[in-house]
């Protein structure tokens, strides 16, 4: 095998073919060896000049791709540092190799694999060489076309892959520059391959070559200027002879909905689109006359029905105005045929069809908003159980001509009803009935668009979303439709209505429903049938807070029901009771602290006195909830008196089982903390602490004050004994269950504190007479245990700490800092991977002291100030985003605080670290594993720029130079920096560089187009040094966001579109 690697010697191209079947045939030894061998000659700077051989004599295509790869990695990395000669002389081959095998229809269609890469090793040297050194690739490519019809259809892809390359791919593999001049050209010479797709649309007669010219137009379609499609014959061929074949059908619907999308396109080409729509209706009719359900077609044409749903979607979305009067049957038939294409089984389907009917019952929602929906009567007779026909084009207002469309939409979205996040009990794959643990994000977001669809067809027709709901109940009541599938999306979709009806209208429903629903449950047989039962009318009424609040005996039944279910054992149904019985505290807490008719005396006292039986059922995880779920009830009490009396009795379990315990450690400490089950009690004790402390934030003061000292004896002994043992037994002591439970313990009372901090409104308080006892406990455990002893969340507080204090906690940073930044320090540099969660609070931590202490950073010894520093570089340099970004954003803070400090601490500063920040930034941001925190890599590079153009401008900060030339001694730094690191690269483009960005330093989307131009030609020159940047990235994530927020702007206007957990409310708001 090692003859392969002797360039010296006659190259054997059978002796390749050998290997390369080794390889992908082999095993053991030989194929390691082989797979070391095809490596060292794929990396070898002279293997490229094999690859003419290996083409031609090579008998298998695994050796052709091989030396198709070596080529392109050539030609993408290396290619502007060969000779003109070699250039032109692999161009020459390349195009020759593809136009011998393309010109072959049998060879075509033997060696696709092969052509495909030879194409994009054509279109890898047409990005270096055209058009400046190949001017003439366009009009060379379009005359060879009519000479052969096999060649042709090859060069139609070639097109189609130089179009990709140029309008999608380009961000990342070309400079702006190079991208501007393909456009122009390709744009200048379009006409011609325009020219050439018209012909063969209208007179070829071979499918193959026919179908790669649809495909191409396509893509082509996303940047052509609209004269092409609208002022040429080719919307009528598309439309006409193209659509009217099956086998173009898919393709051309592909097509057509790309027109769709054209911008402005109906203002001046309305009635071309209209002819389009006209004609594919007409030929679409008789092929899906009488069909309800595409679902056997889905089957036997998946893309047919893929891009039919694109289409009808596209042109409705744009164009419906347009067809809505004037073609009113055919607008009828293509909502038709999308009620048709709603109910086919397929998710990625489905999603196009919800979003357009989402944007369409929006619409009508908007326009009929003005006039006010009444209500209706909502009586046990439900009416008939027959949809009216979707009738279309009658009636004065949008809203009147689609209620046949809408009412089967309706149908379609209550019988698919997605899942809501919160539901735990799921029939699984194999029909059982479990508890769902796992929350799928792609049927939330589904869930989540369905929802707002059954909102908005409840708005505009309540009476007809009551009928269809209602009578689902009844065949579910009645058997004939009954499953558990059935069962669990009725419940999904009447819980999901909430307030979208008035309240009358919404009490006589929900009544309704729920008396059918408990008459359904008594009537099943078998445990599973009513667990989902009970899961549904769990779930049901968890969704409507206000008209429980509004009726104090159901929900006092409701709330005794969940009671109920709390002692039922089948699996999901303890969890759902718990959630749901959270669910109605948090909306609906202040209920139980009224007196209500009937009751001498609040009911939160009944529910406090029997909560020992109400949980004896559950398990710990359980009961955690319960208790969190009543800290909300006990935080709403009416009187800071009354509130203390409530907190009291809500913890008397938990702090019996303390005192208890606390009392006998103090007679035989290792006697409780050396059992086991003790220290179990005292860790669902310290839980149930979080969990109050949690709903009732600072309403818990008076509870902590209870247990605040015992708490940190605990963790004192708790940790020396954790030392102890650790020191007798070593590291294998930590997986004991003793040791294991004794670090649960430390690790709560951590949290509690955590999450008392977090909650806190007395911060004076907590600063002087919580915190100093509380850092004396855990400062110095954490310095003096070893590496696996120190718990992540001491971390976690002191962040937490230093974010809810700020500056008035100045004072404890030297000794948080002494305690915990060199051991933490010690833990984190060996590698990039090890302790994960200490390094994420680790830098959280150095974040919080420089946006909130910076004044403490200040007073450090330089020696401890060069270690935060040093540690700052080390996080940028981690391949983890979470840990980089945290980092990257935390130098970036400092940029900004120090030109606010005195001159003097200014100088000081920048004069020592501003060259090393610079190496420092520029490392990651030209290695590839760095790219995602590019946008704040630039953002600081362009800080630094802008520093020494203003603030640091005559500053002292670069020995032996001129202080007033601070912005050229940068500039020629980093010159000199680039230049030693890429010696590849041309000095006067380096120095080019540096100038652009002292020049764009204030427009960081220009500064940061120069780093990516200036990344790419990196890129060709030297491969491994940087890689693609998703520059876009930044502008994705912010217009994502405006998004979001925007859409949950028009959800809080329209009623019940926000889940009731969804709306926020003050302290004594209620829903």
């Amino acid at each position: 095998m090692d003859a392969l690697l002797d360039f010296s010697q006659d190259f054997d191209v059978g002796l390749l073919d050998r290997i390369v079947q080794t390889f992908y045939a082999g095993g053991g030894p030989d194929l390691t060896a082989a797979q070391a061998v095809l490596t060292q000659f794929q990396e070898h700077p002279d293997a490229w000049a094999r690859v003419p051989l290996i083409l031609e004599a090579s008998s298998i295509p695994q050796s052709k791709f091989i030396g198709l790869q070596i080529l392109e990695k050539l030609i993408t990395t290396r290619w502007k540092t060969l000779p003109d000669d070699q250039r032109q002389g692999i161009r020459n081959f390349i195009v020759e190799a593809t136009v011998k095998v393309s010109s072959d229809e049998v060879l075509l269609r033997r060696e696709k694999v092969y052509v495909t890469k030879l194409n994009m090793v054509l279109i890898h040297i047409l990005k270096q060489e055209w058009p400046h050194n190949w001017p003439a690739f366009i009009p060379e490519l379009v005359e060879a076309s009519k000479a052969n019809l096999t060649l042709c259809e090859n060069n139609m892809v070639i097109l189609r892959l130089l179009s990709e390359e140029i309008w999608e791919f380009s961000l990342t593999t070309m400079t702006r520059a190079k991208v501007e001049i393909l456009k122009q050209q390709m744009s200048s010479e379009f006409s011609d391959v325009f020219g050439l797709c018209s012909q063969i649309l209208q007179e070829a007669n071979k499918p193959s070559l026919i179908r790669v010219t649809i495909e191409a137009l396509c893509k082509f379609l996303q940047w052509m200027p609209a004269a092409y499609i609208f002022q040429t014959p080719l919307i009528h061929v598309l439309s006409t002879r193209c659509f009217s074949s099956p086998e173009f059908r898919p393709v051309t619907l592909r097509c057509l909905a790309e027109i769709c999308s054209f911008p402005l396109a109906a203002l001046e080409y309305g009635n071309h689109l209209s002819a389009m729509f006209n004609a594919v209706m007409t030929t679409l009719e008789p092929l899906l006359r009488g069909r309800d359900d595409f679902t056997a077609i889905f089957e036997e044409n998946e893309e047919f029905v893929m891009n039919l749903t694109l289409f009808l979607s596209s042109f409705f979305s744009q164009h419906c105005g347009l067809v809505e009067e004037t073609q009113p049957e055919a607008t009828r038939l293509g909502h038709e045929y999308l009620i048709a294409l709603s109910r086919v089984d397929d998710r990625e389907l489905f999603k196009i069809c919800v979003e357009y009917w989402s944007n369409l019952l929006a619409q009508l929602y908007q326009e009929s908003s003005i006039i006010p929906i009444g209500s209706f009567n909502l009586s046990l007779a439900e009416g008939t159980d027959t949809p009216p026909p979707m009738d279309f084009g009658s009636g004065p207002s949008r809203k009147a001509r689609y209620e046949g469309i809408l009412t089967h939409l309706r149908e379609v979205v209550i019988a698919k009803m997605a899942r809501p996040a919160e539901v735990l009990i799921v029939e699984n794959d194999e029909g059982e009935i479990v508890r769902e643990e796992l929350k799928e994000i792609d049927t939330i977001v589904l869930y989540k668009a369905m929802r707002e669809l059954l909102v908005y067809l409840t708005h505009l027709d309540p009476a007809d979303t009551k009928r269809i709901l209602l009578n689902r109940l009844n065949r579910l009541l009645d058997g004939s439709e009954f499953s558990w599938a059935n069962l669990n999306s009725f419940s999904w979709a009447a819980g999901s209505i909430s307030g979208a009806m008035n309240e009358q209208d919404e009490k006589q429903f929900l009544v309704t429903v729920l008396q059918k629903m408990l008459t359904l449950v008594e009537r099943m047989k078998g445990k599973d049938n009513k667990a989902v039962g009970a899961a549904g009318i769990m779930y049901i009424c968890g969704q409507y807070p206000r008209f429980l609040k509004g009726h104090w005996s159901f929900l006092r039944t409701v709330v005794e029901k969940l009671f109920e279910f709390m002692h039922e054992k089948h699996e999901g149904v303890q969890d759902m009771a718990c959630d749901t019985f959270m669910k109605i505290m948090v909306k609906c807490r202040r209920e139980f602290n009224k007196s209500q008719p009937g009751m001498r005396e609040p009911y939160a006292q009944v529910i406090l006195r029997a909560m020992p039986s109400y949980t004896q059922a559950l398990a710990n995880q359980q009961i955690i909830i319960i208790f969190e779920a009543l800290g909300h009830m006990a935080g709403s009490a009416p009187s800071q008196q009354y509130r203390e009396v409530m907190m009291t009795q809500l913890m008397t379990q938990p702090n019996s089982i303390w005192s208890n315990l606390m009392a006998q450690a103090q007679q035989d400490p290792d006697g409780v903390i050396g059992n086991v089950e003790n220290l179990k009690h005292l860790d669902l004790a310290l839980k149930c602490n979080i969990a109050v402390c949690t709903s009732a934030g600072q309403y818990f003061t008076s509870q902590l004050d209870r247990i605040f000292a015992d708490m940190l004896a605990l963790y004192k002994a708790v940790s020396g004994i954790i030392s102890s043992t650790s020191a007798a037994e070593g590291s294998v002591s930590y997986r004991t269950p003793r040791v294991r439970q004794l670090r649960s313990v430390k690790k709560d009372i951590l949290r509690l504190m955590e999450t008392y901090t977090e909650r806190a409104d007395n911060l004076a308080l907590l600063n002087t007479k919580i915190v100093p006892p509380l850092l004396d406990a855990v400062l110095l455990d954490y310095q003096r245990n070893i590496p696996v002893a120190r718990d992540a969340e001491v971390l976690k507080l002191v962040t937490v700490l230093i974010n809810r204090l700020q500056g008035p906690l100045g004072a404890q940073i030297p000794p948080i800092l002494d305690a915990v930044f060199e051991s933490t320090l010690g833990m984190i540099t060996q590698d990039f991977t090890e302790w994960p969660e200490h390094r994420i609070w680790f830098y959280n931590m150095i974040d919080g002291i420089v946006r909130y202490c910076f004044s403490a950073l200040l007073n450090l010894s330089p020696d401890k100030f060069k270690m935060v520093m040093d540690s700052i570089f080390w996080g940028i340099k981690h391949m983890l985003r979470d840990i980089a970004d945290v980092a990257l954003g935390t130098l970036s803070e400092l940029l900004g605080k120090f030109p606010q400090s005195t001159p003097d601490v200014c100088k000081a500063f920048f004069g020592q670290y501003l060259r090393l920040i610079i190496d420092e930034v520029f490392f990651v941001l030209t290695d590839s594993g760095h790219k995602s925190g590019f946008v704040q890599q630039t953002t600081i590079l362009a800080t630094l720029f802008r520093l020494v153009d203003g603030p640091l401008a005559g500053m002292d900060i670069f020995p032996g130079t001129d202080p007033t030339q601070n912005a050229a001694a940068l500039q020629a730094y980093c010159v000199t920096l680039l230049s030693g690191a890429f010696p590849n690269m041309a000095r006067i483009q380096v120095m080019q560089f540096a100038s652009n960005l002292g020049v764009y330093h204030s427009d960081l989307e220009t500064f940061r187009g120069e780093v990516r131009d200036f990344l790419v030609v990196l890129k060709e020159l030297s491969p491994d040094a940087a890689d693609k940047v998703d520059l876009a990235q930044e502008e994705k994530e912010r217009e994502k966001k405006m998004a979001e927020e925007e859409h949950k702007k028009k959800a809080e206007k329209i009623p019940g579109m926000l889940k009731p957990e969804e709306i926020k409310l003050d302290e004594d708001e209620e829903l």
